[in-house]
């Protein structure tokens, strides 16, 4: 019933080039509509709550790939629950709309308790009737149509909160490899520091240098190691957001494992546009208006008055007869022929072909401003990587040596130190804009970007 049968598989495809290993399959969510396979090497994926215990996949102790984070978000995440609880709850709404009106017994005893003959029960009449409400204007398939399309749109409602919840997932990993790598490098600084520091701690006992360049290179070694301890404590923190994707508050895992460095070409804007036709968000519009439709013509069948036929028996004490009874009854549609139900849903309808535009709108400048994110991101790198870096890595090595030499004072080598550690943030920033931008837009096309780019090329 879903068009977008690669849903699932987006974000788990987002560092299938190199930014993770592929180790658990987890199972997904069964919908009401479709199952569908989570990435393009498993095949099967069912509910979080309809999940047996052999295929439960707990969390690592050791190392977490992106694969593992994704399934343990499948199929743990209290808000996915709560929504693939939602769409059975859909099903039975549909069940429920479809179902006849229960057939109505009565029984009647009139002439009994007044006066005279009529005291006691000698002159009563007794009736036992059975009613039937018969709905007209084909009411119940139209109210049936109705939940089937609510039904489906709570489907499409959970592809799409889905599909958000895992892209958090996936950018939140991106993060922790981040902070991880961004950990590294101040281990690397501090490392550095201390050799700066010996190294100049040596050069003012023999009397090279002013004792004050030992007191800067102590300042800037207690500065690095500073900021070493908060990455430390970032490093954590990031740890349990991640973790809280599939709801625990204290992560087993002690280490993310995947690689930043792997990028790849980005396909041509028109090729990735023509993809978010699968986007649920958009998809999702056909089956509203499908449902306003059905709504109006629902509401259009109230219109027609529906009628009550009855049928029973009726025993006259008095005589020791019997007799049968008939009856039919249908409302006079004078004042309430459900003129307001009927504009209502008119109305409704006229506001969701206005708020499809708008999903349109919003989702292609959405489009826009991640394509912007991910060409910058991705030019920024290829600088960074071909000049930028080398050429301050060289000026850094160039320095320490000449300082060792007694060529250049220390304020020269804590700046060519300072210059490189910053190219090498901005290259860590700037990669982890390029995946996060990457994440975000395979959200949106429904589809992995190097896919894409193959099927191009």
């Amino acid at each position: 019933m879903f068009k977008t049968l690669l849903l699932p598989a987006v974000v788990l495809s987002v560092f299938v080039s190199g930014c993770m290993e592929p180790t658990a399959r987890p199972l997904q969510p069964k919908q009401p509509s479709s199952e569908q396979a989570l990435n393009t090497s498993a095949s099967f994926i069912k509910s979080s709550t309809d999940v047996p215990d052999e295929y439960e996949i707990d969390e690592p102790n050791g190392v977490l790939t992106l694969r593992q984070a994704l399934a343990l978000t499948l199929m743990k995440n209290p808000v996915l629950k709560a929504y693939s609880l939602e769409t059975r709850a859909a099903d039975a709404r549909a069940l429920q709309a479809g179902l006849r009106p229960n057939p109505e017994l009565g029984i009647e005893v009139e002439d009994v308790g007044g006066s005279g003959a009529l005291s006691g029960f000698d002159s009563a009449q007794t009736t036992i009737q059975l009613s039937q409400l018969i709905e007209l204007g084909d009411k119940r398939q139209k109210r049936k149509t109705v939940a089937l399309l609510e039904k489906d749109l709570s489907g499409w409602d959970y592809e799409t909160r889905r599909l958000k919840v895992l892209t958090e997932a996936g950018k939140s990993f991106i993060e922790l490899l981040a902070v991880q790598e961004r950990t590294k490098l101040l281990a690397e600084l501090v490392d550095v520091s201390e050799q700066t520091f010996k190294s100049v701690t040596q050069r003012v006992e023999a009397g090279k240098d002013s004792p004050v360049e030992k007191t800067k290179a102590s300042v800037a070694l207690s500065g690095v190691k500073i900021e070493y301890e908060q990455a430390l404590q970032e490093l954590e923190k990031t740890k349990k957001v991640l973790a809280s994707f599939w709801g625990i508050e204290q992560p087993k895992f002690s280490v993310a494992q995947g690689q930043l460095n792997a990028i790849s070409d980005i396909p041509e804007m028109n090729d990735l546009q023509q993809k978010l036709i699968s986007n649920p968000e958009l998809a999702r519009w056909e089956k509203e208006i499908a449902r306003d439709k059905a709504a109006l013509k629902l509401e259009n069948s109230k219109a027609v008055p529906d009628i009550t036929i009855g049928a029973g028996v009726r025993r006259f004490n008095e005589t020791d007869d019997n007799a049968f009874v008939f009856g039919v009854s249908i409302p006079l549609p004078i004042s309430d022929r459900n003129q307001g139900g009927r504009m209502e849903a008119a109305y409704n309808l006229s506001k969701a072909y206005e708020e499809q535009r708008a999903a349109r709108i919003e989702v292609t400048n959405r489009f826009n401003q991640i394509f912007t994110e991910l060409s910058v991101s991705f030019n920024k790198i290829q600088e960074l990587r071909t000049s930028i870096l080398p050429g301050a890595r060289e000026v850094f090595d160039a320095s320490r040596e000449a300082y060792a030499e007694g060529k250049i004072d220390y304020l020269n080598v804590l700046d060519a130190q300072r210059t490189y550690f910053v190219s090498q943030t901005e290259y860590l920033d700037a990669l982890v804009s390029y995946h996060k931008a990457k994440t975000d837009m395979e959200g949106l096309v429904g589809q992995s970007i190097d896919v894409i780019q193959t099927t191009a090329n």
